[in-house]
């Protein structure tokens, strides 16, 4: 992969990480259309690196939230940042039963799916128009609400499915206030990228050749900048009801990916 395309790939997973655009599906056209023609186990490490970019990016925008929820628990009391880690852990249990048992299906359906991918952000696009619409409330996620947030982020492990869409959507479309729902939502993904990046290492799945190492470098500059950026627009955005701006672009892009598939069949 050049350096160029590298870059490329690492701004579409910086900024569709956080945007609810799904990133796995803009990855998925974004290969297609730039020709990636790495080997898989090539492809899985620049993935991991971009994903591990936007993981770290979270982390250092809600670095203080996590220093607080750490000084919490550390308190060994059943306080409000106890409560939350519970929540965010309780959030976990749908993906990582779906990633530990249909994880070759999962697969299966990556790989230049352009179709799928298609439908997918077309979906994306009628959460998200659902969620815009939503009344504001004070309401905070509930352990109820985690786990239900928690199906709809291993709905989201599907290419063309934004997770942040989707848990965002779903949270607020629950009756949970939105930047609550916007900081859950960011926060509970955390623990599964740095899970599935401890799974694939151990997996001994990835291959490491040195010539890759500036595009894997430059990609991950380019992911974790962006993520930063699109972390903090996100989360203005929500609050001020703005998903419907992404749900037409879902649309468009979704409409496009369908007819650029059903041509190139």
């Amino acid at each position: 992969m050049d350096i160029i395309n590298a870059i490329i790939l690492g701004i579409i997973q910086g900024l569709t990480e956080f945007l609810p655009v799904s990133s796995s599906g803009h990855l998925e056209l974004g290969k297609a259309i730039l020709g990636d023609d790495s080997i898989p186990e090539e492809s899985l490490l620049f993935t991991v690196v971009l994903h591990f970019a936007t993981a770290l990016s979270t982390i250092v925008i809600f670095r203080k939230d996590i220093i607080e929820l750490i000084k919490g628990a550390l308190q060994f009391k059943w306080n409000d940042d106890l409560k939350f880690i519970s929540k965010i852990a309780i959030s976990m249990i749908p993906a990582v039963i779906v990633g530990l048992f249909f994880e070759e299906q999962l697969e299966a359906l990556f790989g230049g799916n352009i179709l799928l991918v298609g439908c997918m952000l077309i979906i994306t696009a009628v959460l998200l128009f659902m969620a815009d619409k939503a009344k504001d409330t004070n309401k905070p996620v509930t352990f109820k609400n985690a786990f239900v947030i928690g199906i709809s982020q291993a709905i989201a492990m599907l290419p063309g499915i934004s997770r942040s869409g989707a848990t965002i959507s779903t949270s607020v479309l629950l009756g949970n206030d939105k930047t609550k729902a916007a900081r859950f939502s960011f926060l509970m993904v955390v623990p599964l990228i740095f899970g599935k990046i401890a799974k694939d290492i151990m997996s001994g799945d990835l291959t490491y050749d040195s010539g890759n190492f500036t595009a894997l470098s430059v990609g991950f500059v380019a992911a974790f900048i962006a993520g930063l950026f699109a972390c903090t627009w996100m989360i203005a955005l929500v609050k001020k009801s703005k998903l419907s701006y992404f749900a037409i672009y879902c649309v468009i892009v979704g409409l496009i990916a369908i007819g650029f598939a059903l041509l190139n069949k």
